[in-house]
């Protein structure tokens, strides 16, 4: 899924909230999670190895010609690997799943394709399918901190916040500091209404180095949720232009005001309700 400005994903679009829309500020901070910040919590190519930094023609270029390779030997495990991620580099998911699957029947107790296909189920909405092969993908004494990373994901997806942070956690003692985990520890504290312990842990994420678009993106959609949104502005406009920066909060503020769940999130809140207040000003005029 790629988010760039105005190119917002429909609520109903959105195969997390198709599966975990009980309620209306889970549908807010779903929906937030998931349309800015390029949807790194249910996309897990940021921890995995996609080819990001390549123009839109080259990867797709570069993914016609491992589908090539693969036609002519689709029983290679490193061309299968390959392309399955140049596909999820691209989104498609289905299709990805679908390569990995028959890599996985192949090489059963091979960790490093467990751990792909696991991760592309994750991708294409099938979080309790990926909670099962993931398990599989590493050992106690041997743990993978992608797995871990994307076993917290899953775990949020399924809405089981408390143990997402436990993986998150682990994978972070393997990998002190490693932003895109922080990144979506901080939004699972946004998925457990904990908006301040996101913010810090979001900035704390950004500070790092190897912070990208996603890890600055997600700390601007926690800033704006907690009402900051000049801040939340000023943190898009790295990666943005003015122009879709401004989108970006501005879509926050709708999605606010049309689920009419303001008051729901202040009292999430911890700080006291006037300074929240002060945060959202004009939303609700």
């Amino acid at each position: 899924m790629k988010s760039n400005g105005r190119n917002f994903v429909i609520l109903a679009q959105n195969s997390w909230l198709r599966h975990r829309a009980a309620s209306a500020t889970r549908q807010a901070f779903l929906a937030a999670a998931l349309c800015l910040g390029g949807c790194q919590s249910s996309n897990l190519q940021d921890i995995t190895g996609s080819i990001g930094g390549a123009s839109e023609p080259d990867t797709r270029r570069s993914a016609e010609e491992l589908g090539r390779q693969y036609d002519r030997n689709p029983d290679d495990k490193a061309i299968a690997l390959s392309y399955a991620r140049a596909l999820r580099g691209m989104t498609e998911n289905a299709q990805a799943v679908a390569i990995l699957q028959r890599l996985a029947i192949k090489f059963p107790r091979d960790v490093e394709v467990l751990g792909a296909y696991g991760k592309a189920l994750a991708d294409a909405g099938r979080p309790r399918e990926a909670a099962e092969v993931l398990t599989h993908a590493h050992t106690p004494e041997r743990p993978d901190w992608s797995v871990l990373s994307a076993q917290g994901s899953v775990a949020d997806q399924l809405g089981d916040h408390e143990q997402a942070q436990a993986y998150y956690a682990a994978a972070l003692k393997i990998v002190p500091a490693q932003p895109h985990v922080l990144s979506n520890l901080g939004l699972s504290y946004a998925l457990s209404k904990k908006l301040p312990q996101a913010e810090k842990t979001l900035q704390d994420a950004a500070a790092q180095h190897g912070a990208d678009k996603p890890v600055r993106q997600n700390l601007a959609l926690v800033l704006a949720l907690e009402g900051k949104f000049a801040s939340a502005e000023e943190m898009a406009r790295r990666d943005l232009d003015a122009k879709d920066a401004a989108a970006n909060v501005a879509a926050i503020r709708r999605m606010i005001v049309q689920s009419n769940t303001w008051k729901q999130i202040q009292a999430l809140d911890s700080r006291p309700k006037s300074a929240a207040e002060t945060h959202l000003g004009s939303i609700i005029e």
